[in-house]
């Protein structure tokens, strides 16, 4: 006996009126613009920096089985879990500091979890595709290792 769950057609799912396929357009257009920029300031209170360990450079190193599509997710992940933690600490420091008025702290607050949640809604957009990208390459067979 089998269980399936999912969408009959998933497709036709739509994420703020973008198609799935838009998204991750949008998504790697995004990455491929960061990369560019190498650090610089995005937008305002959003900044990328390359700040790679050692052990993530030399994972990268030794995955050279890995696609280029999953190389590339894992990269974005990589940065947007390092902007979600400056904006943690960016929301904490919030939190710390006196205001003027009780609407100024709330308004403060409110705006770095607005960041935080569409860092985190990100996140898990490139989640996903990293997943499906594992998914089709270890269903083509390219992780295997066929070398004696």
């Amino acid at each position: 006996m089998s269980i399936s769950i999912g969408f009959p057609n998933a497709a036709a799912i739509t994420i703020g009126g973008k198609s799935a396929a838009t998204l991750n357009a949008l998504s790697e257009a995004s990455a491929d613009a960061a990369d560019e920029a190498l650090g610089e300031t995005q937008a305002p209170g959003k900044v990328r920096a390359n700040l790679a360990t050692e052990a993530e450079s030399k994972t990268e190193k030794s995955d050279s089985d890995q696609s280029i599509a999953t190389k590339i997710l894992l990269k974005r992940m990589q940065e947007l879990q390092q902007q979600l933690r400056e904006q943690q600490q960016q929301l904490a420091a919030a939190q710390a500091r006196p205001y003027p008025t009780p609407d100024a702290k709330t308004t403060a607050i409110l705006s770095i979890q607005g960041q935080i949640a569409d860092t985190t809604g990100a996140l898990q957009q490139v989640t996903g595709s990293l997943i499906k990208e594992l998914a089709k390459d270890s269903s083509s067979g390219s992780l295997v290792n066929t070398t004696a």
